[in-house]
């Protein structure tokens, strides 16, 4: 297991937002890529970092519609990116590498969690293509840029979710008994995962990964497919259809949700840390295995797991995504 998955003390909580974070950080002259930076979690976490003064590059699959969503946050601009589409992503990343920044910071934010069976063009399962296989593309993708920085930062946005399910070797894209919350599990494992063998391939290079849960934050678009019963019945909503708010349960504020993604971009904390899991602005410890029950009174559990963080598994993802990729 990685040596550093414990909690550091970080000073901030459940509850602190991405500016409490960000207090007395400047980032001027800093280069972000964040992919979904115009909605959600991502939107929230592009106009935190743009206002600690970084200059922000959002991608998207639509950047007519991102724009009006970014008007008014200063230093950013977007990017066409399909998490779906190769050739999209080769763009996207050439795009960037022309423009001869440096990237100090990447932000794989970009999901979606439990749609009905999809694949893609080469028959992958959706979830997994785009919240792991596009991903892990890009950031290799956007590798010059991110060692031209001299000290870089790839975050990961992943769930407690990972607890659902291991890397399902045998038959990653479900080619029998598909199960979309699985599905989601897995690729949200492989987020964490990514994060592990990254920062030991790359710390060298002054690169470090990070993997984060940001808590469960109603609205963000990432599962428009579960129905407003549903996450009543998941004790998420209440009767209104308000969110439920309660950060020490999970239930969190678009701008406490994304207080985790900017903590593990920027915090001077992390400085000699990363391949670990975060949630709560704070590394989380690691947990043994246990059921997630939505809509028990109960906390639902989202510490990180031995299999997400195991780094042979790591390394044995690192090589299947190479290999998808070529296929």
């Amino acid at each position: 297991m990685t040596k550093n998955q414990y909690p550091i003390g970080s000073g901030f909580t459940a509850a602190s937002t991405a500016d409490e974070v960000l207090k007395g950080i400047d980032l001027s002259g800093r280069n972000v890529v964040i992919t979904g930076g115009h909605v959600g979690l991502g939107l929230e976490t592009t106009r935190a970092l743009s206002k600690a003064g970084a200059s922000v590059t959002v991608g998207s699959r639509n950047p007519d519609s991102a724009a009006p969503a970014l008007a008014g946050i200063e230093r950013v601009e977007v990017g066409r990116l399909d998490l779906l589409d190769p050739t999209s992503i080769d763009a996207f990343a050439t795009r960037y590498l022309d423009s001869a920044r440096p990237l100090h910071i990447l932000i794989n934010n970009a999901g979606i969690m439990a749609v009905p069976l999809v694949r893609d063009a080469r028959g992958y399962e959706s979830q997994f293509a785009t919240n792991h296989l596009g991903h892990f593309q890009l950031t290799l993708g956007l590798l010059p840029a991110l060692r031209a920085a001299h000290g870089a930062r790839v975050v990961n946005v992943t769930s407690g979710g990972h607890r659902l399910s291991d890397i399902r070797w045998d038959d990653p894209h479900f080619t029998t008994g598909y199960d979309g919350m699985l599905a989601y599990g897995q690729s949200k494992t492989a987020n964490v995962l990514f994060a592990v063998e990254l920062d030991r391939r790359w710390a060298a290079d002054g690169i470090r990964g990070y993997a984060v849960h940001p808590g469960i934050v109603v609205g963000t678009n990432l599962a428009p497919s579960i129905t407003e019963d549903a996450l009543r019945a998941m004790g998420l909503i209440d009767a209104a259809g308000r969110p439920i708010i309660d950060p020490d349960r999970e239930k969190k504020t678009p701008q406490q949700g994304a207080s985790t993604s900017v903590f593990a971009a920027t915090s001077p904390l992390l400085a000699d840390i990363g391949g670990v899991y975060l949630k709560d602005n704070d590394i989380s410890p690691l947990d043994t295995p246990r059921p997630i029950n939505f809509g028990t009174e109960d906390d639902i559990p989202s510490d990180v797991v031995p299999h997400a963080v195991d780094p042979d598994s790591a390394r044995r993802l690192w090589k299947l995504s190479e290999q998808l990729l070529k296929a």
